[in-house]
Order: C-alpha cells, then sequence, then structure tokens
C-alpha cells in the first residue's frame, strides 16, 4: 500500500487479511477513500472467534467499525463514513476519506477463468466494479495474499501489498549495532580527543562528524595501526563518550568457561553483562553463537554474581514443519519440546569433568531449579522482578506481541531478544514487518539498550557453507 503524493483521491479495497493483520489499517490512507467488499465483513465475522492474536485484532476491527457507525443514517452510509485524518504528521492539514461498504450487488462480471463464489473471487469483482464505476480514479486493491495479487494483475486491476506496517524498506538497512570506522577517522577526529580512567574503566571524549550519527550502546570498531574498539556510553552536543570494550576473548574473562571467537561476539557480551542495559537484541543466522552466549551471560550473572534471581526463557511456539498436536504435562512440560536450542546449549556450558558424573548431575539440577521455561501464552499480566528473561526465536513475533512481552518487565530485570529475521515462520510476517525487526529500530536511541548483529558464524564449516550457498 502507498499513498498518493498528489492530492487527488484514491480508492483501496481492502482485504480481510490486512485487517486481520493491522486492526488499524482502515485508518491508515490518509485523504484516500476505504471500500469494504460485505464478503470481507463475512469472512471477519467467521474469523472473530478464539485467542489467537488475529482473532484479537478481528474484534478491534469490529469495534472501530461500531464506532464509526454508531448514529450514521442509511444515507450516510450509502455517502461513505468519514474517517480521521492521515495519522502521519505532513497529513495532518488534510481532511480524512471515506469508509465505504458495498451495499448493493456487483455490475463487473468476473471470467468463466474464475468460476464460483470464492471470497477472493468476489472481492475481485467488487474492485472491478469500481473500477467500471470510477474510471478517472486510480483503484487499488490491497491484499497480503500473493496469489489474490496475481489474479488481479491477471485482471488488470491494480493490487499492492500492504507496506503501512514496514519499520523500514530495505532489511540490509537494518541498525547492526556496530560502526566499522575508516581507516581516516583519527585524521578528522583526533582534535579535541579527551581521555580519561574511572573504576578501572578508560573513557575517550571524541568529537567531529560522524559522532552525529552514533546512538546510545552503539559499537565503534576499527583496525590497524591506531585501533579502536569501544562502546558509546553517552552522547553530547559537542562530542560522545566512548569507554574501551572490555575483551571477553581470554582465558581471563571468559564467561562461564565461554570465551568470545570473534569480535562482535565480544560485543555481545559486552552488552550481556552490562547492569546499565536493560534490553538487549541479539540478530544472527543459526552458528553465530547468539543463544550460548545469552545463557553464559545468565548463569554468570544468575549463580556467580546473584544480581538475578533466575533465569527465565521463553519463545513462541511455531513449527517449522507439521504440528505435533498437543502435549501432555505442565507448562514447562509442554514448552521443553521447543526448547531444543536450551538444552544444546546447556549441554556445552556443563561439559566439565569436574566431580564425574555425579557433579554433572548435581549442576544439572541446579541449573534446571534456576531455569524456568515458560510459555508466551500466559505472560499477559505478569510482572517479573529481578529476572533474567531470554526470548528466543523472536523475529517470530509481531509488534503488538514484543510490545505485550517486553512491557512484562519489572525493576531490576534484564530483557533479552534472540533472532535471525532470515528464518521467519509466522504467516504474513516479512523482515521488514517482523517485531524484532520493529523493536530494533525503535529502541536504538534508548540509553538503557544495546543491539548487535552477528554475522560470523562459529558452529562448524558445514554450518557456515550451508549459510552462505542454501
Amino acid at each position: 500500500m502507498t499513498s498518493s503524493g498528489t492530492g487527488e483521491r484514491r480508492i483501496f479495497v481492502l482485504d480481510t487479511n490486512v485487517l486481520m493483520h493491522d486492526p488499524t489499517a482502515i485508518f491508515r490512507f490518509d485523504e484516500h477513500n476505504v471500500h469494504l467488499p460485505m464478503v470481507v465483513l463475512e469472512e471477519l465475522d467467521a474469523n472473530k472467534k478464539g485467542l489467537s492474536e488475529a482473532a484479537r485484532n478481528v474484534r478491534q476491527v469490529s469495534r472501530f467499525l461500531d464506532e464509526l457507525m454508531q448514529s450514521a443514517s442509511k444515507q450516510q452510509i450509502d455517502k461513505g463514513l468519514a474517517l480521521p485524518a492521515g495519522l502521519a504528521e505532513k497529513h495532518k492539514e488534510r481532511s480524512g476519506g471515506r469508509l465505504f461498504f458495498q451495499t448493493r450487488p456487483m455490475n463487473a462480471e468476473l471470467p468463466d477463468t474464475l468460476p464460483g463464489n470464492l471470497a477472493d473471487n468476489s472481492i475481485l469483482a467488487y474492485t472491478l466494479a469500481q473500477q467500471q464505476a470510477a474510471p478517472q480514479t486510480l483503484v487499488t486493491l490491497v491484499s497480503k495474499d500473493i496469489n489474490l495479487r496475481i489474479k488481479a494483475a491477471i485482471l488488470g486491476v491494480h493490487a499492492e501489498d500492504y507496506y503501512n506496517d514496514r519499520t523500514l524498506d530495505d532489511p540490509d538497512l537494518l541498525y547492526t549495532g556496530i560502526d566499522e570506522l575508516p581507516q581516516t577517522f583519527w585524521d578528522e577526529h583526533a582534535k579535541g580527543l579527551d581521555s580519561w580512567q574511572e573504576s578501572g574503566h578508560t573513557y575517550y571524549l571524541i568529537k567531529g562528524p560522524r559522532v552525529a550519527q552514533w546512538c546510545p550502546n552503539q559499537f565503534v570498531h576499527m583496525a590497524g595501526d591506531r585501533p579502536l574498539s569501544g562502546i558509546v556510553r553517552e552522547l553530547k552536543p559537542d562530542g560522545a563518550i566512548v569507554e574501551l570494550v572490555q575483551d571477553y576473548s581470554g582465558e581471563h574473562r571468559s564467561v562461564w568457561g565461554i570465551r568470545a571467537r570473534n569480535a562482535e561476539q565480544n560485543f555481545a557480551f559486552n552488552l550481556l553483562m552490562s547492569p546499565q542495559v536493560d534490553f538487549v537484541t541479539i540478530l544472527g543466522f543459526a552458528g553465530t553463537g547468539k543463544t550460548l552466549l545469552t545463557l553464559a551471560a545468565g548463569l554468570a550473572q544468575t549463580l556467580d554474581s546473584g544480581l538475578y534471581k533466575e533465569i527465565i526463557m521463553t519463545r513462541v511456539t511455531v513449527p517449522l514443519g507439521e504440528d505435533i498436536g498437543f502435549l501432555p504435562g505442565t507448562e514447562e512440560e509442554k514448552m521443553e519440546p521447543w526448547m531444543g536450542a536450551l538444552m544444546d546449549n546447556l549441554e556445552v556450558l556443563t561439559q566439565s569433568d569436574e566431580g564425574g558424573d555425579w557433579g554433572r548431575a548435581a549442576t544439572n539440577d541446579l541449573l534446571r531449579n534456576r531455569i524456568k521455561i515458560r510459555s508466551l501464552n500466559f505472560m499477559r499480566g505478569r510482572t517479573f522482578l529481578n529476572r533474567y528473561i531470554i526470548v528466543d526465536e523472536a523475529q517470530n513475533l509481531t509488534p503488538k506481541q514484543m510490545k505485550a512481552l517486553i512491557t512484562r518487565a519489572g525493576p531490576g530485570t534484564k530483557l533479552i531478544c534472540l533472532g535471525n529475521i532470515a528464518q521467519i515462520d509466522t504467516p504474513y510476517l516479512t523482515e521488514t514487518t517482523s517485531g524484532l525487526t520493529y523493536t530494533v529500530n525503535r529502541f536504538r536511541s534508548w540509553a538503557y539498550s544495546g543491539h548487535v548483529t552477528l554475522r560470523r558464524g562459529e558452529r562448524s564449516r558445514l554450518a557456515d557453507y550451508a549459510n552462505e550457498i542454501l
């Protein structure tokens, strides 16, 4: 979905899946007119029951429509219900469009190649009828169904995806959390440089043109003759305070026996081990060490330093293949099949031979008492105090689900979201609309959050090669 900048009114016909994905979609078309075919209302009614995100969105759409139709007469409905002005600031001065319902039979006929009373075909027929009724107006069918958009193109109907929920246009533009500095950096930024040490940490006050592009807790990295590997701790009007990062790659600075194998993993450890960072997002393809690093940091701060009471791990239960059906047992037992990554990484973290089999069994029992597995389905209304919360496979969450989850964090809680936006299994979510992408962009300027994208695989040469060529 795109808006016209010419000021000419357009007609947008909405498919059901757009409203099920974003219940506020009817308000997102600025000054243009929005049409809802009768079959869309029928499909909304059929999908209103249940506890799923889609069912909740459908019920919200119905509430919006009910508010718009309150005290409206049949004549007003036929003329279109006035919609609020566009939500974007640049359109505040414009009048809103109007919402039209299908109030009479369609005159357009579909070709014999599209027979029957399928919902998609009815929506196509309605859109064709609007084209014929308003030949001077651009009529657009908005749908997240690729096949429906293909059929529309075959019939000469202009169709678009719904773009308003996109956080960014290109996933390659997503904030990485790391600024790779050019070798000429010091030529422009050495002037006015100040440095000092405080509580065993080294700080620099750096001034220059590139500083304006930095975000809080962003890493700045440069190799070469004058290397720099730091984290932006504070942004000032005249510069930025950069702290040299801690080195977790050596044996003496390992975290629960895990050492950083590359610069990006070291940056991740700096965020995970920092008490002043409440929210951390880590992106990376399979094998980059997201879960292992996060668990190691959580165990070190829970069992060793006592900063947190326990570790809570959760993930959205979207299967990769066919669903295995309902599972017996308690909440934790039901979640265990989804937590293979947790078990695999705990095996790495507890593989020490000290104490033999008895020692490993005692360690596993201790870990099970301090690591809790929870389902996202039961998060509403909860508040977690002094917990270390890990959200795995966060790329499968919608922005609304991500908000509901993050707002569960109470005082003293650290929340870490892990994911790979190239592996999304949730229907209608893409790399640009994922809740994880949305969160990374929204939190990049907050002083108590940090993000890092891991690009180098450390699992095996087979996994690395597969990620490159498959």
